[in-house]
């Protein structure tokens, strides 16, 4: 527990301070503020939600009022002894005077009950094929077909003879009304003695209707209308519909009313249309609705988190300005020492004993780097001189060029072993003219000796042979350039010259453990001791194995590695080295 409160408490005093100040003023504060404010939000936009359902109510009951008053119509039609006159004995008058006295009643009954809202359309069909209608028929009038209306069929009406068609496709002329459906009334006419005397159709354009709404509202909302089953029948944008799960969830919850729909950040308000079993929906986007709460709210927070800003910098300014001069210090020595004592303290932020201090640190710290760069320089110029120092000794460049004249020469001349024993040579001396690259692949350095060794078996008439081991894996793996070539002379040179017979030298490469690579080179020469002894007197110092192992020793350090064991049936040398794999870009693979 005390080490969990050490890593949670800071141990600086400016820390302190000012985690203090966060944890237990600002914090507590914020919270408060934010919980009020979000209960004030809450209310408000409850209060905004009622007021809009309120508004989808006084709609619900203007569509009752229409259908109310489309059925007192209906009520007043059966009670107009002038309908009933027409109807029942339209030979009292002519066609055209019966026509024009049921047009008048048409017009009187649009100019009491229906003022406001022109959208509704009557027909009366007598039984002696007779039709009157309010408005111009999108199609020709026929008689049979109105009167053999689905409308019409008794099946369907209740017992007072009449029933209420809520998706009746719309016949009025296009230029008079352009909905798909309409909301229509059948009813027959009866007597007293309840035998009919004609046939009535009120029809009402809801769509009309739900659209003369939307335009008079100020908000950019959308009224739909919708079965109980979620069909779309009508809506006061063209082409715009409710998504599924807004429809299914209307359905599960009928008495909810109103509720946010996320996926559209959306207010849904709906009321049930008992009498025609339909939902009246209004979707009002949120931006919209709570557009003066949303700036208060950026207005607010801007504020407040614009003061919490400045409370927070002036705390930490308070703090740093307690705890600054010892805290720099500290920080700045401790700096110094990760990276590597190359930093400087400023001497003009501190007065007194602590600017002494800083002066005096700084001064070390100059010498102490200026010491490490001239050490580094040193041994940088030394490893660099004596690595090209003991390369260059493989490296005669002057040969080169004499050697393609010869090997032009010998093709003119069409002396093959010339031209084999020069392009072997070449080879030799363009790996070791090239000074850019110290590691090369083990497969071009195994062709290196293959080049050597084909100049040998010309001087020694075949008299040894070399054979190469390893695996396919391992063929671009990296090994210092020319390291084995000088191995191979030394046992061409000190092993195989001085035998008697035939001599083999095996070349071994192979992989021990994830990270190290081993080669070998072994001969059944004379060994080490007898060639000394028939060794005569060279104009200048062997150079190969003390090469090798010191350019091993510059390139890998410790990592690398020479060990020589000699007898009498010949001598191996082994030298260690890091497993470095770097396949090359493109399609080369090894053979």
């Amino acid at each position: 527990m005390s080490k969990l409160m050490r890593l949670l408490i800071p141990q600086k005093l400016k820390y302190r301070l000012f985690a203090a100040f966060v944890f237990l003023i600002l914090l507590p504060f914020c919270a408060l503020n934010l919980y009020n404010y979000q209960r004030i939000e809450s209310l408000v936009q409850k209060k905004i939600s009622q007021q809009s359902h309120y508004q989808l109510e006084q709609m619900y009951r203007t569509l009752e009022d229409q259908i109310s008053i489309a059925f007192k119509t209906l009520i007043f039609l059966k009670q107009d002894e002038t309908v009933k006159s027409v109807l029942t004995h339209p030979e009292q008058q002519s066609g055209l005077e019966n026509k024009r006295r049921i047009e008048n009643i048409f017009k009187n009954l649009n100019n009491s009950f229906f003022l406001y809202n022109p959208s509704v359309y009557f027909m009366i069909l007598d039984l002696n094929e007779s039709a009157y209608t309010s408005y111009p028929p999108r199609e020709s009038l026929i008689y049979k077909d109105l009167r053999e209306s689905p409308g019409f069929d008794r099946k369907l009406m209740n017992p007072s003879s009449y029933h209420w068609v809520p998706n009746d496709s719309n016949y009025v002329l296009r230029d008079v009304s352009t909905s798909a459906y309409l909301l229509s009334l059948y009813a027959y006419l009866e007597n007293t003695q309840n035998k009919p005397y004609g046939m009535a159709r009120i029809s009402i354009d809801y769509s009309y209707w739900l659209q003369s709404i939307h335009k008079q509202s100020d908000l950019q909302q959308q009224y739909f209308i919708i079965s109980h089953t979620g069909e779309d029948i009508s809506q006061s944008v063209p082409k715009s519909s409710l998504p599924e799960q807004v429809k299914a969830r209307i359905a599960e919850h009928p008495q909810q009313q109103y509720f946010i729909d996320k996926a559209s950040n959306s207010l849904i308000n709906y009321i049930y249309v008992e009498s025609l079993d339909w939902y009246i929906v209004n979707r009002i986007p949120q931006s919209v609705l709570f557009v003066e709460i949303e700036e208060l709210k950026r207005q607010y927070f801007i504020t407040f988190f614009a003061l919490m800003g400045i409370f927070l910098m002036m705390t930490f300014v308070i703090a740093t300005t307690i705890t600054r001069p010892l805290s720099h210090l500290q920080n700045k020595m401790k700096a110094a020492v990760q990276k590597s004592l190359k930093i400087r303290l400023p001497e003009h932020k501190f007065r007194g004993e602590i600017l002494d201090l800083t002066r005096t640190f700084n001064t070390m710290l100059d010498d102490t780097n200026l010491l490490i760069q001239k050490l580094k320089a040193e041994e940088r110029q030394k490893e660099a001189v004596h690595f090209q120092m003991l390369l260059a000794q493989t490296n005669p460049h002057f040969l080169l060029n004499t050697l393609n004249t010869i090997k032009w020469i010998a093709i003119r001349e069409q002396n093959e072993d010339i031209t084999n024993m020069t392009l072997s040579l070449g080879k030799l001396l363009e790996a070791s003219l090239n000074t850019d690259k110290d590691l090369i692949y083990l497969k071009d350095e195994i062709g290196l000796v293959q080049a050597y060794v084909h100049i040998q078996q010309v001087r020694y008439r075949h008299k040894f042979e070399v054979t190469c081991e390893y695996d396919e894996d391992i063929l671009y793996a990296l090994v210092p350039k020319l390291s084995l070539q000088p191995l191979v002379e030394n046992a061409i040179i000190h092993g195989i010259g001085p035998l008697p017979g035939n001599g083999l030298i095996e070349i071994k490469v192979y992989r021990e453990g994830p990270g190290t690579l081993i080669v070998e080179i072994k001969d059944n020469g004379v060994g080490i001791e007898q060639s000394k002894l028939k060794r005569t007197e060279r104009r200048r110092p062997g150079i190969g194995l003390s090469n090798i192992e010191e350019r091993l020793r510059l390139l890998f350090r410790e990592e690398g590695s020479m060990d020589i064991l000699s007898s009498d049936q010949g001598v191996t040398v082994r030298f260690t080295l890091p497993f470095l794999l770097s396949t090359p870009y493109g399609t080369e693979h090894p053979a």
